[in-house]
């Protein structure tokens, strides 16, 4: 088996672009035959070192260097794919077989990527919604097709769609992030990047929370005749205000996350989301209120842990504000913004509600601080029974 030498080559032309940068590329080498691989990195000439052909003085150097050596790696397996079926091994077969892969369109590349990352089911499903809308948009997408043009066209499609601010977001991100990969893989030189001029954009999202009195209406309230079946709902919504859980986690959880720590019932669990491990004192949250309500369901936790769907709980919800006399409107993450913002009222550290919370970044329990303005603030202290 004739063997094909691989090494990188930093400015084979020796010339930089406008921005003082030069092309690095893989040199395939064989029988005095040389032929060469764009890996799309650009460097700066202080930024290669030619005698350890490693990138060097880089913000992303060690990511770089293991692209390059990902990269040569991947013509290696090319070129023992063209040996195990028997072809003789040249460079323009090597080349043919390497390049073949752009013989895929950008939408086939976006769902193969989603369907073989390891990111979590959810976030599979979430980026799959925005690859359905790519191919509503258009329902072929080569990679020559990205460009800023289409870019703003699908953002435009989106809003033409009736997506609010933060959705045609969050599809935008996903959107990029496809691109993303594909630069990485070396489908899309960088220089062609389509987003390089496009900014995302956010609406300030409004955090629905309850008042102290808002709250003591829901635990005053007596659910019977045929508002009993509501009262499943409302228990888990008032645990959750009280411990702040996501309703991904709430369903999660079972008689084996409630421990005991220094003779103390603690609840402890890895969050659904971000997989970060909490653990809540149960008598020390709200006055023990959220242990009071494990105990009312002793011996049926499995069942109280068991709710209906999100979007059912929810209408429910709706319901029970109404009889309850709560004019706003809140759903069941409601319950997770109560708990953060009356906490950081009743003078809680930041970081001690990061910690309850699950938050990996301060800066996203900071969020609940800063909702705390006048008005809010002079409506927390109209609540001086609380």
């Amino acid at each position: 088996m004739r063997k094909i030498s691989y090494r990188p080559i930093y400015n084979r032309k020796n010339q930089l672009n406008v921005e003082g940068k030069a092309l690095l590329q893989i040199e395939a080498y064989l029988e005095r035959r040389k032929v060469y691989f764009s890996t799309h990195i650009y460097l700066t000439p202080d930024q290669w070192d030619d005698r350890k052909k490693l990138i060097k003085q880089h913000p992303n150097a060690e990511a770089l260097n293991y692209k390059v050596r990902e990269f040569i790696f991947a013509l290696e397996e090319k070129e023992l794919s063209i040996w195990r079926d028997g072809r003789s091994i040249t460079l323009q077969g090597l080349k043919d077989e390497f390049h073949s892969k752009t013989t895929r369109s950008f939408l086939s590349f976006a769902k193969d990527d989603i369907i073989s990352s390891q990111a979590k089911e959810s976030t599979k499903r979430n980026r799959l919604t925005t690859y359905m809308l790519l191919s509503k948009f258009r329902s072929h997408i080569e990679f020559k097709d990205l460009n800023p043009r289409l870019v703003y066209d699908f953002e435009r499609f989106l809003f033409e769609n009736q997506f609010k601010t933060n959705t045609v977001a969050k599809h935008m991100k996903h959107f990029k992030a496809f691109v993303n990969s594909a630069i990485n893989k070396g489908y899309i030189d960088l220089n062609d990047y389509p987003f390089r001029r496009y900014h995302i954009k956010m609406s300030e999202t409004k955090h629905t929370f309850l008042l102290p009195e808002e709250l003591e209406k829901l635990e005053n309230m007596e659910l019977a005749g045929r508002r009993q079946s509501l009262s499943q709902s409302l228990d888990a919504f008032l645990f959750c205000c009280y411990t702040g859980l996501r309703y991904s986690d709430f369903i999660n959880l079972s008689e084996k996350n409630i421990v005991t720590i220094d003779k103390r019932p603690w609840l402890v669990f890895n969050t659904v989301k971000t997989g970060a491990e909490v653990k809540l004192p149960l008598t020390f949250l709200f006055e023990g209120k959220a242990w009071k309500l494990l105990r009312k369901h002793k011996g049926h936790l499995s069942d109280f842990f068991s709710i209906k769907p999100n979007s059912t709980v929810n209408k429910e919800l709706i319901r029970i504000g109404k009889i309850a006399g709560i004019e706003k409107h809140f759903s069941f993450h409601s319950a997770r913004h109560t708990n953060a913002t009356l906490l950081i009222y009743k003078g809680a550290n930041i970081m001690t509600v990061q910690k309850l919370l699950g938050h990996r970044n301060v800066t996203t329990t900071q969020i609940y601080s800063e909702v705390m303005g006048s008005t809010i603030i002079k409506d927390l202290k109209k609540c001086a029974k609380w």
